[in-house]
């Protein structure tokens, strides 16, 4: 089993130039890939661990998975994007923030924490051809960057996504919404959907827990309404962390001042990582999360983690009629009576989502 020091190896070996970046005196460089905005002096790497500047030109990673799967787009999670498709799902390794309590650490701790690697975080090469082609040969109608953060590997999801699109498949980012308007303008001509994690509405918070600050993200979830990107939130409800009726109050009123159509996903957290110590997030605090949503004017939020044990918190209901459109018992959907114009069958209230391939 290679030591990190040869995984970094690896990585800096399938890397080639990027656009996310501006030359700076010195041979230095600044990169954009996200909200850190890191100044890079030559022969040293990002915080993400992954983008490095090499005689004054920033490399970033290509022509590799860290993993990949395919799963319901309901595991994305998209509730509002084509009921009961696949996705294709790829991830790199590496990530600008370093979560205590990440839920995939094998390869977004991948080069800091070298229990990663015992546990299988290891770079396959693939070429973007390669990873479309799988994709339709899986019958996907979904491609999706994420397990780790796709901000930093935005050039080589923009690679797959170019021609994913020529043939036809959606494509999205599961992303920690870190990001940057220059990145957001780079992606947003080939990518559909984006799912932000909005991990608390407390900056120490960031700080202390996560690596970053809160008001980027914010500002992202701004600027992907604003750019009319496909957007649902998740925020992943640790207990102790974020779990407070305040802080659950802040994020769905946040998230009601943006726009009242946004999903909410309010999803129950495993001990994980670093916060093994932690107690499972009860279904009780998983249905407060729910109706503090609810109060707050969300039309649609939705319980993730729990399947089965949180009533009627993972079906899509329709805001005007209150009709139960879609039913889903975890990632299984049971029941849809939701058609592709995106348009409830007993009132006519439209449902906003992408319930069809677009004509590109």
């Amino acid at each position: 089993m290679a030591t990190i020091s040869t995984l970094e190896q690896l990585l800096m070996d399938r890397s080639t130039p990027g656009s996310l970046y501006e030359k700076l005196p010195g041979d230095r460089v600044q990169c954009y890939a996200c909200a850190h905005r890191c100044r890079i002096p030559e022969g040293q790497k990002g915080i993400c661990k992954v983008r490095h500047n090499k005689n004054g030109y920033l490399m970033v990673p290509r022509y590799y998975v860290g993993a990949v799967a395919v799963d319901p787009i309901e595991k994305k999670p998209f509730l509002h994007v084509l009921p009961g498709s696949k996705a294709l799902s790829f991830g790199m390794l590496g990530c600008d923030y370093h979560c205590d309590f990440c839920q995939n650490w094998i390869n977004s701790q991948a080069l800091r924490n070298p229990a990663s690697e015992a546990e299988g975080a290891y770079p396959e090469d693939v070429s973007a051809d390669a990873l479309v082609e799988a994709a339709l040969e899986q019958k996907c109608q979904v491609m999706t960057s994420t397990y780790n953060e796709p901000l930093i590997t935005s050039e080589w999801a923009v690679d797959i996504f170019k021609i994913a699109r020529r043939k036809n498949l959606l494509t999205s980012y599961v992303s920690n919404g870190n990001a940057t308007p220059e990145v957001l303008e780079f992606i947003k001509p080939w990518v559909d959907l984006y799912k932000v994690d909005l991990k608390s509405f407390n900056d120490q918070t960031y700080r202390r827990h996560i690596g970053g600050t809160l008001a980027p993200v914010l500002d992202t979830i701004q600027r992907l309404m604003q750019m009319d990107f496909w957007m649902e939130i998740v925020t992943l409800v640790v207990p102790g962390m974020n779990d407070s009726e305040k802080e659950l109050t802040d994020i769905a009123q946040f998230i009601a001042s943006v726009s009242k159509d946004i999903p909410w996903h309010v999803t129950a957290f495993h001990p994980d990582y670093q916060r093994k110590d932690l107690q499972r997030t009860s279904v009780e605090t998983i249905n407060l999360s729910w109706q503090i949503g609810k109060a707050a004017g969300l039309r649609y939020v939705y319980s993730g983690n729990l399947p089965g044990m949180v009533g009627d918190t993972e079906n899509t209901v329709c805001p005007g009629c209150q009709k139960t459109l879609i039913q889903r018992k975890g990632y299984k959907v049971l029941k849809n009576d939701l058609g592709s114009d995106g348009v409830c069958p007993h009132c006519s209230t439209a449902i906003p989502g992408v319930w069809r391939i677009p004509e590109r």
